[in-house]
């Protein structure tokens, strides 16, 4: 068999790590991102009625060796989304592109890959004077492999590739074969490393610019479904497009698409006889995690029929931190209702104990931290589950159910224990999803309202 595509590359080999959800915020904006880059491919590949020529075959692929990668017949290219705030702002330095930027997984997975798909990192901020020297060497790399010409670096661009080189082997845990591992004092890159570190920026991009979280909600169907919308000649609210469309990429990010054969067992996958399989049977088993032309062009037509059923009602957002909490673990609104009532017959309930009694606040922390120890099973049993919210509220109400407490108070039954746990997330002791700056949630979510929207 003859050298592998990009697309076998990228479904033929093992990614190292496979890891899920940060926030509901992370994904929903990373998820936004990729919708982006899927209209696009769906605007391209449109034909003169209107609808995906046949012809076209690109597709993006979820949460696949990046975070994802679009893919148009055999050519591929992953791409990294990394948010960052306000208070974070560009990146200032080499190092920094590489190692928070992303650039050093880029790498890795690139040389994993055979060095055959193309990379791309989108993020909110651009690049400082300083790295943007090292911007300059991958446009002339890249105009160089575009014009089929020698990859030669410049004495102008020599020391940024050189210094992209060291940050490389300080933060790519996935060094090449051959290369010299970061240490204290590291020898001066050798032309092999120079070579491929050369190869590797002549197909890197750094896509700046995207909107901030906090914008987002309001800014994408503008900027990523009107052009599609202008150029079908629709006359709906883009919002409704990008509802749909957006929909889905966010399922397929958190691994929730639909898998024809469900959990059925892969009988005979293996038999005498057998070969490896080819991309399109290997992706047979990522299909939810892939969004095709096909899935776009149907949440865009189901849009366009029924607009005003994809367009997001205005949801009533609380502002505590146990609500605050409970929706960034993606738990359901009759649970969050449910949670406050709890928490605050748990704080009645201590009141009117301690009323008159003075050993009630010791047995009120003794009793907390029970509830901390039944949080942190609960945490430990549901660190997988996606999304972890409503696992965590199920499992903490079984140990509840399960663990009988000695010596409580009259009248403090499993109900009112829940209400502990609950009154302990306000306080910030118990999570339902990775630990994030409440009073920076709080505040943005009072600005929107302040806004008007």
């Amino acid at each position: 068999m003859g050298a592998h595509s990009a697309r076998q590359h990228l479904l033929l080999t093992p990614q190292p790590d496979d890891s899920g959800a940060d926030t509901l915020d992370r994904y929903n904006w990373q998820a936004s991102m990729a919708a982006a880059d899927g209209l696009r491919l769906y605007l391209d590949a449109l034909d003169d009625s209107g609808r995906p020529s046949p012809d076209v075959d690109s597709r993006i692929i979820c949460e696949l060796h990046e975070d994802w990668a679009a893919v148009d017949g055999d050519a591929v290219e992953l791409v990294s989304a990394k948010h960052r705030e306000i208070t974070t702002g560009p990146f200032t330095t080499i190092n920094s592109l590489a190692d928070a930027g992303g650039v050093a997984h880029l790498f890795g997975r690139w040389n994993a890959l055979k060095e055959t798909p193309t990379c791309r990192m989108v993020t909110t901020f651009g690049l400082s004077p300083e790295v943007q020297k090292l911007e300059k060497a991958w446009q002339k790399l890249r105009e160089l492999r575009q014009a089929e010409q020698p990859l030669v670096v410049s004495d102008e661009h020599r020391k940024p590739v050189s210094d992209l080189c060291q940050a490389l082997r300080s933060y790519c845990k996935e060094l090449p074969s051959g290369w010299a591992p970061a240490a204290k004092r590291m020898p001066m890159p050798t032309d092999a490393e120079l070579e491929q570190v050369v190869r590797f920026m002549a197909v890197l991009d750094v896509e700046a610019g995207k909107p901030l979280r906090d914008l987002l909600t309001y800014a994408a169907a503008n900027m990523y479904a009107r052009p599609l919308c202008d150029h079908l000649r629709l006359s709906i609210d883009p919002e409704s497009v990008w509802a749909a469309v957006h929909d889905i990429f966010y399922a397929r990010m958190r691994k929730a698409g639909p898998i024809p054969t469900g959990k059925l067992p892969a009988v005979l996958a293996y038999r005498v006889g057998t070969t490896t399989p080819d991309a399109a049977q290997l992706e047979r088993g990522l299909l939810n995690r892939i969004v095709t032309l096909s899935d776009i062009d149907l949440a865009v037509r189901t849009a366009i029929a029924q607009p005003h059923g994809y367009r997001p009602l205005p949801r009533l957002q609380r502002t505590t931190k146990l609500a605050v909490k409970m929706s960034a673990g993606q738990c359901p609104d009759n649970s969050i209702e449910r949670a406050e009532h709890l928490a605050q017959d748990y704080r009645d309930f201590w009141r009117e104990e301690r009323n008159g009694n003075a050993a009630a606040r010791a047995t009120q922390i003794r009793l907390e931290r029970h509830l901390l120890r039944i949080s942190d099973e609960a945490t430990q049993a549901t660190l997988a589950e996606v999304p972890r919210g409503p696992a965590f509220w199920r499992t903490v109400q079984r140990l509840l159910a399960s663990s009988p407490i000695p010596d409580l108070p009259s009248g403090l039954d499993a109900e009112l224990l829940l209400g502990g746990i609950c009154e302990l997330t306000s306080q910030c002791k118990v999570w339902f999803s990775d630990s994030f700056d409440v009073d920076q949630a709080i505040e943005a979510i009072h600005r929107g309202r302040g806004q008007g929207i």
